[in-house]
């Protein structure tokens, strides 16, 4: 279950982090207030810290596993926010890697 909540956490400070970032592409808002979206990095870094804290809890106190989960989850996230957002499209490659990425993600759990 704590590897569930911290791939939540995941989830959602690699949204924000995709926001932080690529918003400026996305929102004229956004582009013209680069350093109030910087200010993000505040919530942004404690999401990330909990949720590392909390996968490496539930995953033996092991470090790796949540490195890669939080890889993994970033490439979801990634490919959600830029298809949605940006309009690109999911090439061939794009797929293979979203495959990969939930073989990895799998590996980590189970």
């Amino acid at each position: 279950m704590l590897v569930l909540y911290a791939i939540a956490m995941f989830a959602a400070a690699q949204g924000l982090a995709w926001l932080q970032i690529n918003g400026q592409f996305v929102s004229e808002w956004c582009k013209s207030n680069s350093f109030l979206l910087s200010l993000l990095g505040i919530p942004i870094s404690y999401l990330f810290i909990h949720a590392t804290g909390l996968t490496f809890v539930a995953l033996d106190n092991r470090a790796w596993p949540g490195r890669l989960l939080t890889f993994a989850v970033g490439i979801v996230m990634f490919t959600i926010l830029t298809w949605l957002l940006l309009g690109e499209p999911l090439t061939w490659k794009t797929v293979v890697s979203l495959l990969l990425t939930f073989i990895i993600i799998a590996l980590q759990i189970w």
